[in-house]
This record gives C-alpha cells, sequence and structure tokens, in this order.
C-alpha cells in the first residue's frame, strides 16, 4: 500500500528516469482525457515512455487502472531498491530449464549421448583453434523466447536474455555458474561490447549458372527445397561439408572423410584429391544426401566458387538438382550457409581436425542444430518447419488426388 506522504529520495534522479513532477503532469494531463502521445509531446518524452509508466505503475487499488502521481512514485521506488534477488536464483525450476538448454548434452536420434571433447575449463576463453565443448547450446536469446512457446500459461517461467547474460558474466548476480558460458557460441569469459566485435574467376562456372539466373522463388524463401552448401575446413586439409535449407534452416552435414592413399608419403602428381573434399568426393557426399530428400525439396543448391563443386554438371544428373554460383567474394549472397557455419564452429573450431568426427556424431550435431528455436522461425524449431511444411504438401496432394 504506498504511503500518503512520500520521503525525498536518497539519490536525485537523472534525466533518465520520470521525477515526481513529470507524474504530477501526466496524471493531470490523463485526468483531462489527453492520449498518451500527446502528454508525451507535453512532456518530451517518449510515446513508449509514458505508454510503459500507466501500464507499470497505475494505482491497481481499486480494481481500476487509475493513475495517481504519489502511487506511481512510490511504485517506482519499489522497483528501483538494489540489491535484488536474482530471478534464476529464486526459481529452481526456471533456472534447470536455462542450464539444459545451455550446457544439456548433444545426443543421438535415439538418445545416446555423443560427449564430443573432453575440455577442461580454464577459466577463460579456449581459443579460436583449439576444441570446444559440446553442449545443446542455445543462445540466451532462443531459451528467453522459447519459454513462451514451452509455458504459454506460466507467467513464472518469464526471463530475459540479458537476465540470462547477466547471471552468467556479472558477479553477484551468479545464479549460473560461470564455466557455462563456455557452452556459448563465442565461448567468450567476458562481454565483449558490440562496437569492438564489429576470387577470382573459375573455368567451371557458365553464366546461365551464376546466382542472378536463379529462380526467384528462391530468393524469396517462399518455396522449400533451395538450398545452400559449403565446407568448413580444419586442421590438416580435414572438412565437413554443410547443406542448409533457405525456408527452413534445416541443415544436413556430409560426411568426407580421407580417401585412401592421403596418409602415404609419394602421392602422385595431379592425381585426385585424397584429403575427402575434392570434386569427386563432395559430388559423391552431396547425391548420397539429396537423394534421400523428397522431390518437393530438391530443387537447387547456391555453392560459392570453390573448384570441390566442379562436378556440377554431373550432379545435376545424378540428382536433378541445379548448381548456382555466387558472385566471387561475395559470401552474403548465401547467408544462410553462413550463418549455419558460424554456429557449427561451436562444435568444429577452427584449427582442429574434422576427420576423427564420425558420421553418427555429424548426424547428433545436425539434429541438435534443427532442434534449437530460431528467431527467424518466430521460435520454431527447423525440424518442425520442416515437418509442418512437409504435412501440408501430403495435404494438398491428398486433396488434388
Amino acid at each position: 500500500m504506498p504511503p500518503a506522504a512520500l520521503a525525498p529520495s536518497s539519490k536525485p534522479l537523472c534525466g533518465r528516469y520520470l521525477s515526481f513532477a513529470e507524474r504530477e503532469e501526466i496524471a493531470l494531463c490523463r485526468a483531462q482525457g489527453q492520449g498518451v502521445r500527446e502528454v508525451a509531446r507535453r512532456l518530451g518524452r517518449a510515446a513508449s515512455t509514458i505508454s510503459r509508466e500507466l501500464r507499470r505503475n497505475a494505482a491497481t487499488r481499486g480494481g481500476g487502472l487509475d493513475y495517481r502521481a504519489t502511487a506511481a512514485q512510490w511504485h517506482a521506488e519499489r522497483a528501483a531498491r538494489r540489491p535484488k534477488p536474482a530471478k534464476l536464483a529464486a526459481n529452481a525450476a526456471l533456472q534447470t530449464y536455462v542450464q539444459d538448454r545451455l550446457a544439456g548434452v548433444v545426443a543421438t536420434s535415439g538418445g545416446a549421448a555423443v560427449r564430443g571433447p573432453v575440455v577442461p575449463w580454464k577459466g577463460r576463453r579456449q581459443g579460436h583453434r583449439k576444441n570446444r565443448q559440446w553442449a545443446r547450446a542455445w543462445s540466451p536469446e532462443q531459451i528467453a523466447q522459447r519459454l513462451r512457446l514451452d509455458f504459454p500459461g506460466d507467467e513464472t517461467m518469464r526471463i530475459s536474455h540479458e537476465a540470462i547474460y547477466q547471471a552468467l558474466y556479472v558477479q553477484g548476480r551468479g545464479a549460473l555458474r560461470h564455466e557455462l558460458t563456455a557452452c556459448l557460441r563465442t565461448g567468450r569469459a567476458l562481454r565483449v561490447p558490440r562496437a569492438r566485435s564489429r576470387g577470382r574467376g573459375k573455368s567451371h562456372l557458365a553464366p546461365e549458372i551464376m546466382i542472378s539466373q536463379r529462380p526467384a522463388e528462391a530468393a524469396d524463401r517462399a518455396v522449400p527445397g533451395h538450398w545452400e552448401g559449403d565446407l568448413i575446413i580444419g586442421l590438416g586439409s580435414s572438412a565437413i561439408g554443410t547443406l542448409v535449407e533457405r525456408t527452413t534452416r534445416f541443415t544436413i552435414l556430409l560426411h568426407l572423410p580421407r580417401m585412401p592413399g592421403h596418409d602415404d608419403e609419394v602421392r602422385k602428381k595431379n592425381g585426385p584429391a585424397l584429403a575427402g573434399h575434392g570434386a569427386e568426393a563432395v559430388r559423391e557426399a552431396v547425391t548420397r544426401t539429396i537423394t534421400t530428400l523428397p522431390e518437393q525439396l530438391r530443387r537447387s543448391l547456391t555453392w560459392d566458387q570453390g573448384a570441390e563443386m566442379s562436378q556440377h554438371a554431373q550432379l545435376l544428373i545424378d540428382t536433378g538438382v541445379q548448381v548456382y554460383f555466387c558472385d566471387p567474394h561475395s559470401p552474403w549472397q548465401r547467408g544462410t550457409n553462413e550463418n549455419t557455419n558460424g554456429l557449427l564452429r561451436q562444435y568444429f573450431p577452427k584449427g582442429t581436425d574434422l576427420s576423427v568426427h564420425s558420421a553418427d556424431a555429424l548426424a547428433a550435431v545436425a539434429a541438435t542444430l534443427n532442434a534449437r528455436p530460431r528467431k527467424t522461425l518466430v521460435w520454431r524449431t527447423p525440424a518442425e518447419a520442416l515437418d509442418e511444411l512437409l504435412r501440408s504438401a501430403q495435404a494438398s496432394v491428398a486433396t488434388t488426388t
């Protein structure tokens, strides 16, 4: 219950916060029937500031939402008291949910855990070219937004992504173990300010297979079945192929083991590429994978100008998938794939040997990525989005027949 009279605040307010005089002005304007934007113009404040003030600090004792300056000032000062108990520290169920999605283990489709490399916590970032801990590794924003879908009627299961970051990084608000920062995609032990963190033509290319000739339906992501592909390279010329569907962001990883003869001391001059990601090996891996997909998901594939896709004509014959190539030095033309490759570096850091990972391990990592909610999919997972599209296609076929 607000007091009849307010004691003066112990600390003067800065211009960022509404003063008591401004709250009196808001109460007077509202009594005169003025709207939110009119009140904001009169006070020189943003309309969102006034709207938020009316929503948060209105007097509710009488069952309505009447705005009174004294009650609003009391609500504001009570909310500003520090220190506050961390939300994660006070809610065990919420803390368990957040920790499991940060540090939960990568698992196969059968539920068996895939531990990945053993990486002891050193209290600092592991570095770009060292193994990283494998985990489910949802971002704090993905966790915060997915809570609304998983607990639609439970307001206690709500937290902002900033509160999760503070629980990880800010001493004194450490409801989460500090070593969980290793499960974030960046792996940073300290936060970095946002401001600080900011080819030549090939003979196998022709104008008719450049990205400018790709169908418009691929560019606007309206129709599923258009893929982007690339390789991520590791130590000793090891590699993993990545395929990402543009509409659903569904990811498939290609196992590219080294070919027989790779470790021989004497190499055949001008012989085939034995590292596992030559043109023939990549074509065979893409063919094996693409042909397992339904026909409506095999429309096109966009690649950079790497020589590993020089057998694209044979790939078209084998799979029916037309390959289009990006312009030189234009990775943004395959932005979905570039973003996914950045996410995959959580599991396959630069400078590590990628040939040690089996096909089952790659499938487990892909399944983990496809089970993460995405902001661009309105917090659905790629697997859910793909399943919904396939069901919709089957339903339309059933109705037409």
